[in-house]
């Protein structure tokens, strides 16, 4: 063989084995440094050991605490186990779901649904039978419509009307959460979310008349505007004008005398005629003399 080509292969064999050698000793080097990068780069996140529902006050054995880079690291998480600690969830979460701080009520805020209202807003529980709930199938989340029949003042038959709409219904008797499988519940009482206003509507509404709960779309956020039914309507009747309310006799108006008017001034008297003079020549003397006024018949 000639000698020439075993000096080539040989010079490149060393070559290729030369150059191996750094490419492996650069990646090693590479792979450590990644991996000190990824092991310096976790974040400490608080997570669910099982899923907690509406009104459950987190325990320690609730939640757990994972590792996640700090780069996905949610927004408005949790790293520390005592943040998260006797605080009543208000939104369900999942299993292994990150705790996040719009799920959590405020420490001391209360159990069950009492955390789940929003400031400036109400809680307001009416008695409904499993008619007036529609069968037993009012859940919480689901929204509704309340009716109200009674009797109005103005009216000689009962009537019903539409007084409130859009109500999000909060709990049916004590569940403040529908059940996995989405049964029905049979509950005596619902608890809707309402403004002031409107939990003296239904608190006058349900002292006064019978309620009656409509389910609608939750993705229904249109209000109609009803006029209501009479019971004759039912029967054909034609509706009646509401009675015209008796019209209050106006009151007198006061009788107001007007002074009389003041006489104008009388004129001044006219200045007395002059008296009557006569020049008397006496010699070298003269004198006037004045005669009286003769008085005018």
């Amino acid at each position: 063989m000639d000698r020439r080509f075993i000096t080539v292969l040989g010079v490149s064999l060393v070559f290729a084995l030369v150059v191996s050698s750094v490419f492996y000793q650069m990646t090693a080097r590479s792979s450590g440094t990644s991996k000190k990068v990824e092991a310096s780069d976790q974040k400490d996140l608080v997570v669910t050991a099982r899923p907690l529902g509406v009104g459950v006050m987190v325990k320690p054995a609730d939640i757990k605490i994972v590792k996640t880079p700090a780069a996905a690291f949610p927004k408005g998480a949790f790293s520390k186990v005592e943040d998260v600690l006797d605080r009543p969830v208000i939104s369900n979460i999942l299993l292994e779901e990150p705790i996040l701080e719009g799920r959590l009520a405020a420490k001391g805020s209360g159990l069950g649904l009492a955390p789940t209202i929003p400031v400036g807003m109400r809680a307001v529980t009416v008695r409904v039978n499993d008619v007036a709930s529609v069968a037993g199938f009012v859940l919480p989340g689901m929204r509704v419509d309340v009716l109200v029949t009674g009797r109005p003042p103005t009216s000689d038959g009962d009537m019903t009307n539409t007084v409130l709409q859009n109500m999000l219904v909060l709990s049916a008797g004590q569940t403040i959460q529908p059940d996995a499988r989405g049964q029905a519940i049979q509950a005596p009482t619902v608890t809707l979310l309402a403004t002031p206003e409107q939990s003296e509507t239904l608190t006058l509404a349900g002292n006064e008349g019978r309620l009656q709960l409509v389910l609608r779309n939750s993705s229904d956020q249109s209000v109609e505007k009803t006029a209501g039914r009479y019971i004759s309507e039912l029967y054909g009747a034609p509706r009646k004008s509401a009675k015209p309310a008796e019209t209050a006799h106006p009151a007198p108006r006061p009788i107001v005398i007007a002074a009389a008017p003041k006489a104008p001034p009388l004129p001044p008297p006219p200045p007395p005629p002059p008296l009557d003079q006569i020049t008397v020549i006496r010699g070298t003397q003269k004198t006037v003399e004045t005669m009286p006024n003769r008085v005018a018949n």
